[in-house]
């Protein structure tokens, strides 16, 4: 299919339906209720697993890619990047440890 695009500024833009935006971007985050709270143990995973996509895909790696790196599973990864399971503090150090090996030296 293709999209549609535009150009601002010199930088190329692609526009895709926001439906689809939420499909790339990650896991939705719980709804706010009427206090301005949300639960606090499903936006913790939603915003790691955002996080690691974020990461992942800026450093231009698959998840078979980080995953190898990070001495886990893909599946383990897949699951963390959808947010239905949370991570344990050792997963989340490998996956930070990987990602960090792979950003540029400033």
């Amino acid at each position: 299919m293709s999209r549609a695009t535009i150009e601002i500024m010199g930088t190329r833009f692609v526009l895709i339906p926001e439906a689809e935006l939420a499909t790339i971007e990650g896991p939705d985050f719980p709804p706010i209720d009427k206090d301005g709270t949300c639960e606090a143990l499903p936006f913790l995973r939603a915003s790691i697993a955002r996080d690691i996509i974020r990461e992942r895909r800026k450093l231009g790696l698959t998840q078979v890619q980080l995953a190898k790196l990070a001495g886990i599973r893909q599946e383990t990864l897949s699951r963390l990047e959808s947010g239905k399971h949370k991570p344990n503090v050792r997963t989340v150090e490998r996956i930070e440890a990987a990602l960090k090996q792979k950003r540029p030296k400033k």
